[in-house]
């Protein structure tokens, strides 16, 4: 699959001048087609909801434009919550999955009416004791440990990972809030990340329908809906072709149609809280090439930097960069492009083969929509930059300004020891 842009050269030269680089561009008309074709594909479920994690990128501008499509929210911590409340998100629209959780969070979210997806059998104590009883709605998080795996594939390793309850932990968890009255039940997991495979949403919704029916029969809850979370990944590489989310869709209607109609469950909503797949694609980090360096390899210094995109630094990701301007021109280059931060690891690509690139060149790191922006730290005393929305009518517009020195330093408001500093 052959990698583009969704805005040229000539516009980014334009956006330059009035926000300079870097910044995220994130591109309007891509994420509300996709938006629109999540619905179609679960159309079939007249109880679906795309739970939008807002982890993946916080903003309020592109919540606003999901809740068009009928998105909630999925929030993990205070503050996730907080940003849903002042948006409007109330009651059901908000989905609480959370670990180690601390109290006041259990307390706010049962405050806004959210669904809280329990993440561990201890933590019914936890929040019968942080707000006093429990919901009628409630959901746990399900963990059947081992490895996750598609045909002799391996694709995760739930069995490593903190999240969730055994299976056995499930049928006790249950009995327990229908106990103290839960009547209405949700199952919820995550066993694999980022997966281009239009198969691993029906085989995880297979293993959770089995459950359901089982846990249903067993303990008397009723299970009222299924979240398959995220998971469903995107094409980072130009070489992997992006899922088919109709073909996912139609794959979780047969494995509901094969398992839950047949056992009186054909009430089930069908949730989803996808981050990746929902923007991912329709993210850029826009960078300028400031400096180049001929050592024992050839390195471009961008003025972005693992603050700005921490996944390549964190653990090798891959992000897909285009030179604008020459994105026909040969790739007989090899670098490292990196960032300034002092860490050898705050790089971009590694000998990675693009075409020459002069200093002033715009470089366009791809598919930053998800876990980009929203990754950023301070570290260096680094600032997180701004970030613009591409409109559907070709405008631009500033959806979170870049951070400036006096946001830096803002938390040392309650002291005089950098009183006298001269910053804007």
């Amino acid at each position: 699959m052959e990698k583009r842009p969704f805005v040229s050269k000539e516009k980014l030269e334009e956006i330059i001048k009035e926000y300079p680089t870097p910044f995220h561009l994130y591109d309007e008309k891509g994420i509300r087609e996709n938006a629109e074709r999540l619905k179609e594909a679960f159309a079939w479920n007249p109880g679906y909801r795309e739970y939008f994690a807002v982890k993946a990128t916080p903003n309020p501008f592109i919540l606003n434009i999901l809740k068009d499509y009928g998105c909630g929210t999925d929030c993990s911590s205070k503050t996730e919550l907080m940003m849903s409340d002042a948006l409007g998100f109330a009651g059901h629209d908000i989905m609480f999955s959370s670990n180690d959780t601390p109290m006041e969070e259990f307390k706010l979210a049962d405050q806004l009416g959210a669904i809280i997806n329990l993440d561990d059998i201890t933590h019914i104590e936890c929040l019968e004791k942080a707000i006093g009883h429990i919901p009628e709605t409630i959901s746990c998080r399900y963990n059947p440990g081992g490895v996750f795996k598609i045909s002799n594939d391996i694709m995760d390793n739930p069995g490593d990972a903190k999240y969730g309850m055994t299976t056995e932990q499930m049928f006790e968890a249950y009995r327990i809030l229908k106990s103290k009255g839960a009547k209405r039940f949700g199952i919820h997991a995550f066993l694999a990340s980022n997966t281009v495979t239009n198969e691993y949403y029906p085989l995880l919704a297979k293993v959770l329908f089995e459950l359901a029916v089982k846990l249903q029969k067993e303990t008397g809850a009723h299970v009222c809906f299924i979240n398959l979370s995220g998971g469903i990944g995107i094409p980072y590489r130009p070489d992997q072709e992006p899922n088919d989310i109709m073909a996912i869709g139609e794959g979780v209607r047969k494995a509901y149609e094969e398992i839950l109609v047949p056992a009186g469950m054909g009430d089930i909503a069908i949730y989803t809280e996808l981050g990746r797949f929902m923007l991912g694609p329709y993210g850029a980090l826009v960078t300028t090439a400031i400096h180049e360096k001929h050592t024992h390899k050839e390195y471009i210094g961008v003025d972005a930097c693992a603050v700005n995109l921490m996944r390549p630094a964190m653990y090798g990701a891959y992000h897909h960069i285009t030179v604008m301007g020459k994105e026909d021109a040969p790739c007989d280059h090899k670098y490292d492009v990196t960032g300034s931060l002092c860490e050898n690891n705050d790089k971009f690509a590694i000998d990675r083969m693009l075409p020459k690139i002069e200093k002033g060149d715009i470089l366009y790191i791809h598919d930053t929509g998800a876990h980009g922006f929203a990754m950023g730290y301070n570290y260096n005393g680094k600032l997180k930059s701004a970030e613009l929305l591409l409109k559907e009518d070709g405008t631009v517009e500033q959806i979170r300004r870049a951070e400036k020195p006096k946001d830096y330093f803002a938390t040392f408001d309650f002291c005089d020891i950098l009183k006298n500093m001269k910053y804007e």
